[in-house]
């Protein structure tokens, strides 16, 4: 149970550091791509949906054995995100480099499949 609620508050707090810049970060985002202004509620929606998931990280670490059924949307949640990043890129419409962003996400998505595991083995 330890390594569930270590993978999940490590995962909320990366999360929330990492999105939360982007709500002020909107000119630098629209340098390579179309400035998100012209569609603020993809891009503003986006964020608010990804900032809700680090919230239910934190909650899942602070109980990790009641909210265990939580830790698979997780997972879901992570692959989602790389299989459409693998999708675009092999559809040549993102670069390298904005597909790379993609291994965090599965890296979490792995340990929080290994925290699933993990916390129905110490329930026993």
């Amino acid at each position: 149970m330890r390594f569930a609620r270590v993978v999940f508050l490590t995962a909320g707090i990366w999360g929330i550091a990492v999105l939360t810049p982007l709500y002020w970060l909107r000119d630098i985002t629209g340098r390579a791509y179309a400035v998100p202004t012209d569609s603020p509620q993809f891009f503003y929606g986006f964020f608010a949906v990804a900032l809700t998931w680090q919230l239910a990280f934190l909650a899942i670490a602070w109980n990790p054995m009641r909210l265990r059924p939580f830790m698979l949307l997780g997972v879901v949640e992570k692959v989602s995100y790389v299989i459409t990043l693998a999708v675009l890129y092999q559809q040549a419409r993102i670069s390298t480099d904005d597909a790379m962003a993609a291994f965090p996400d599965l890296l979490l998505g792995v340990l929080f499949l290994m925290a699933f595991v993990k916390t129905r083995r110490s329930a026993k």
